[in-house]
């Protein structure tokens, strides 16, 4: 037994010896301590001779060293014993180096060769060839494995060599024969071809994509072409034309909607209520299922909410209570019922009718998750109700009931924007820190602005007093308040001009101005933040802002222009740098859609 440890003891020391050789080897060369690295890379070839990285390493260093001659016969020497293709191609390389392209590429081409004895040869001497930038070579590999086998396809290999080299036309050819051929790997090719199509800069390469695309549609009456195309329309958000191939999806195999309900939900993300309603409208025509029936009615019910007057609420209602009563109270309609709680408290300034309906709702067998959506629901409005403590405790509930899922993590927020609300701002703080790093993008992304707000204003000013007005004024926009909260809002900022919440205070009073359809006041307190505070984190937004309100409500598509362009030299790291992109692109006629 003691002999045994004693074994192991040593065992482990060599390993840990080992390891660090290895890793100082790898620090000299990193460093381009080449000698001191040569010398590393020497004494872990004696103990393991077989170690292709320590080789090519030692011949990186000689090469390095511009001791040629030495890394030449190590390389010969190697070759004979092991007789690899790829070291064909480090020999080559080793002569390039010294500018003798002549024996460089007879090397090359006798690797080549090599795959024609045995066509795995392929992948060492196709890699090899790109970890040596030599691109034409490693695509005459790949092409040369193909005429001797033309089962073995190297489409995507070859896709991503073409596209390095420039010559997207051919890419697309051999991503979309990829696709075709192999659709399991249609996630892998469609990242590969959003990466162009978003890097672009004159549209060139997203309009020879639509072009193959539209080609192969045409040529072959596969679905999988409209498919294709229909997700191209998605990733240029030209969701009309998505929907045109949906429906000739659909028309030819009527078995799921899944696809529609994805676009529509993307379209009313866009703001695109039209056509949104059209595509709900769409599969209400064209479906029995009850569950896609219920989900969209309730979409086509949030938008007409959304956009509603006070002089139509009571039809709302009468068309909620429809709706209840032609699909029944029960769990299949939760949605429904959230929907008319909220629109009661929010909208009709009525909570307890709210609360009434939940009561009933929470009386149903629902599952942990349904029962999840009905007390958020309950936390809302007894927030609405300046119930603070109250809510807390149903939003905790939540979050430890589904720590791991993200209707937990939107318990987490709201909890810390409830205390926010109770200005409460230290322990809002340590819920935001956590939050911050959600994996929940959106999440992540409002716990952090609301933590910045705090943190940033707390430092200005250790007496919190004008982030306490900022927070109560806040609260009546929850509360749906909007004249209230507008007047608060200003208020506070005449007070506090040049203290650090005042650009955050304009952002407030531009977006309050929106909702109240009062676009120039808008506009108005957009452009303060952007003359005034240059070097404001809501600067970016009110650019944004400003232009979506020239290029959609006032139909100036010039001062648009300018605003998205201001955004996208100015503001890389926006959120809605994507977005300002593709319509500057748009407005500036790039698009030939």
């Amino acid at each position: 037994m003691l002999q045994r440890c004693i074994l192991l003891v040593f065992l482990l020391t060599g390993w840990v010896h080992f390891g660090q050789n290895e890793q100082l080897a790898q620090n000299y060369f990193d460093s381009g301590s080449f000698e001191k690295a040569l010398v590393s890379y020497q004494e872990l070839l004696k103990t393991n001779p077989g170690n292709g990285v320590y080789f090519l390493r030692t011949i990186e260093c000689y090469q390095q060293l511009e001791q040629y001659d030495k890394a030449e016969k190590e390389l010969n020497e190697r070759l004979l014993k092991y007789k690899q293709a790829s070291l064909l191609i480090e020999l080559g390389y080793n002569y390039q180096l010294q500018k003798n392209t002549t024996k460089a590429e007879s090397l090359y081409q006798e690797a080549l060769s090599k795959i024609k004895e045995a066509p795995t040869n392929v992948y060492s001497v196709a890699s090899t060839f790109e970890k040596k930038v030599l691109l034409q070579y490693a695509l005459k590999a790949y092409e040369t494995a193909y005429e001797i086998d033309p089962k073995s396809r190297f489409n995507y290999q070859m896709g991503l060599l073409y596209g390095q080299l420039g010559q997207p036309d051919k890419m697309i050819e051999k991503f979309l024969d990829e696709l075709y051929t192999n659709p399991q790997n249609s996630v892998l090719i469609q990242n590969q071809l959003s990466r162009f199509m978003n890097d672009d800069t004159d549209e060139q390469f997203n309009n020879q994509l639509r072009k193959a695309l539209l080609i192969r549609a045409q040529q072959d009456q596969d679905l999988f072409w409209n498919q294709m195309l229909s997700w191209y329309f998605v990733q240029q958000k030209e969701y009309g034309k998505a929907f045109i191939q949906e429906k000739a999806i659909y028309k030819r195999e009527p078995e799921t909607f899944s696809n529609i309900v994805s676009l529509g939900e993307m379209v009313i993300e866009a703001e695109e209520n039209d056509l949104a309603k059209e595509i709900f409208n769409f599969i209400l025509e064209n479906t029995n299922d009850l569950d896609l029936q219920i989900q969209s009615h309730y979409y086509l019910m949030q938008m007409q909410i959304d956009q509603a007057a006070e002089k139509d609420y009571a039809t709302i209602d009468a068309a909620l209570e429809l709706l209840l009563k032609k699909y029944g109270v029960s769990p299949y309609t939760l949605s429904i019922q959230l929907m008319q709680a909220n629109f009661a408290t929010f909208k009709r300034n009525n909570p307890e009718q709210g609360k009434a309906i939940l009561d009933r709702t929470m009386e149903l067998p629902l599952n942990r998750f349904q029962l999840a959506d009905a007390k958020m629901e309950l936390a809302d409005i007894l927030l609405f109700e300046n119930k603070f403590n109250q809510a807390l405790i149903y939003y905790t509930q939540i979050q430890e009931d589904l720590k791991n899922d993200v209707i937990g993590h939107e318990a987490s927020l709201k909890a810390a924007k409830t205390s926010y609300f109770n200005v409460d701002f230290d322990w809002a703080l340590t819920q935001l820190k956590v939050l911050k790093t959600a994996s929940t993008q959106l999440i992540a992304n409002d716990a952090l602005e609301l933590f910045l707000l705090i943190n940033d204003n707390t430092v200005a000013d250790s007496t919190q007093a004008a982030l306490k007005r900022f927070a109560k004024a806040d609260f009546l926009v929850y509360q749906n308040k909007k004249a209230a909260a507008l007047k608060e809002f200003q208020t506070l900022l005449q007070e506090h001009q040049s203290d650090v919440i005042a650009d955050a205070t304009l952002l407030k009073i531009g977006t309050l101005h929106e909702d109240l359809k009062d676009t120039s006041k808008a506009l108005e307190a957009y452009q303060k933040i952007i003359d005034d505070f240059p070097e404001s984190i809501y600067r970016d937004e009110a650019l944004y802002f400003s232009a979506e309100i020239y290029h959609k409500k006032l139909q100036m598509p010039d001062k648009a222009k300018a605003l998205y362009e201001s955004l996208l030299f100015n503001h890389q790291d926006s959120i809605h740098f994507v977005d300002a992109r593709r319509k500057y692109r748009q407005l500036r006629g790039d698009s030939n859609l």
